[in-house]
């Protein structure tokens, strides 16, 4: 292969730039994700905080009130508890003087700190302590103030590799892994047997050709969402046709199995996928078999091969090639199904068809905790890599080969 120079390497570059900002750009930003504990629900946790920091603002606004309410107890109190709040008030005042003249959300250093952790811990305490022993005018009020000087300091939120390691040990991350695997190993096989009869059909000259390739198409070209909204209502077990059909021949006990048992909700999201994308397998394929030259089939004919030994001896090592792309395409496609089993099953029943796509999805937007479910993302995406490896692997065809 012939050195690439600059000249061509110029040719390419707007090409890796877009590749870089669309492609790897997102996954480098889910990468940095999984090493925080990221919650938009949490204001502690709200960002990617490799440090403490401090909200002088808040703390500032808020201490001032701590004064406030305390020289208001003055009278309440008797001279054990007029000293706590005199030792208070000028904790208070030496630790604004700290952070005199600074605005904002600050980063600390490791003394500031334990400095502003030392003084929330004290200012808590003497207030418990005048709270427990006196009956004071603002009692109601302190729980606030002192929530609001621990919301004042934000820890780190920096976590490392935590959130791989609870993954591991995650029963749900297991159950969500195993249902995506049973899930894509049934769809591929059968959606690939059905592809591949569909398409020696489609490659046959016979009467109505157009007509088939036509209809065949439909159901791929139906949205996801859609089909699956569909597919629940034939599934349902008041008034699906599907359901009442299965339950009348005698495949299923009570037409309420098929979406409210676990093998029942599993085996009617794979038969919906196959029933939606088979098309799709079979188009594939059928780019592979218009290659094949009609001069090819002669010549077998004519050393006497049978239909069967034509068929596995030199059609199917000729479209290799497509057999590769479709079932890659359809293998990465099926495991990060989500639109069809969040519409149809939502994951249940007791997420028995909940895949890893569905469990990112309800810790990411569910739950807004984005650390957490950007690390089954990546979990996801190094399965993915892991499969397109395979796939070159063992099929013997490397797709980026130029030659």
């Amino acid at each position: 292969m012939r050195k690439m120079g600059f000249k061509e390497f110029l040719f390419i570059l707007p090409i890796l730039i877009l590749l870089t900002v669309f492609s790897l750009w997102p996954i480098l930003q889910t990468f940095s994700y999984s090493f925080f504990d990221y919650r938009l629900n949490d204001q502690q946790k709200s960002g990617l905080y490799l440090s403490d920091k401090y909200n002088v603002d808040l703390f500032m606004e808020t201490s001032d009130y701590v004064k406030f309410y305390l020289n208001g107890e003055k009278d309440v109190v008797d001279e054990e508890g007029a000293k706590i709040i005199g030792e208070t008030i000028a904790l208070v005042d030496e630790q604004q003087a700290l952070f005199e003249g600074k605005t904002g959300v600050i980063e600390l250093t490791g003394d500031e700190s334990d400095k502003v952790g030392s003084f929330n811990a004290t200012l808590e305490e003497n207030i418990n302590i005048l709270v427990n022993q006196y009956e004071l005018v603002n009692e109601s009020n302190y729980q606030y103030i002192i929530e609001e000087l621990n919301t004042s300091l934000i820890s780190s939120n920096f976590t490392g590799l935590k959130g791989y390691s609870d993954a591991i040990k995650d029963d749900r991350v297991h159950n969500a892994l195993i249902n995506t695997i049973i899930f894509t190993i049934a769809s591929i096989t059968i959606e690939f047997i059905l592809g591949l009869g569909l398409a020696v059909i489609m490659n046959k000259s016979i009467r109505g050709r157009g007509a088939v390739r036509t209809i065949s198409i439909i159901p791929w070209a139906i949205p996801t969402a859609v089909a699956a909204l569909m597919w629940s209502y034939l599934y349902d077990g008041a008034s699906g046709v599907i359901a009442q059909m299965f339950e009348n021949i005698g495949l299923i006990a009570s037409s309420e199995e098929l979406l409210l048992s676990s093998t029942g909700a599993m085996i009617s999201a794979i038969m919906a996928d196959v029933w939606k994308t088979t098309p799709y397998m079979a188009l594939l394929l059928l780019a592979g078999f218009q290659t094949i030259p009609g001069s090819v089939y002669e010549s077998a004919k004519v050393d006497g091969s049978g239909p069967v030994y034509t068929f596995f001896k030199i059609t199917l090592p000729l479209i290799k090639h497509s057999i590769l792309v479709a079932l890659l395409f359809r293998t990465l496609d099926a495991f990060r199904v989500f639109d069809l089993i969040y519409v149809l099953t939502g994951g249940g029943p007791g997420g028995s068809t909940e895949t890893m796509s569905v469990y990112a999805y309800k810790l990411m937007f569910g739950q807004t905790n984005f650390g957490y479910g950007s690390v089954i993302v990546i979990i996801m995406f190094l399965c993915v890599a892991l499969i397109t490896t395979l796939f070159v692997k063992v099929l013997g065809t490397d797709l980026m080969d130029t030659n």
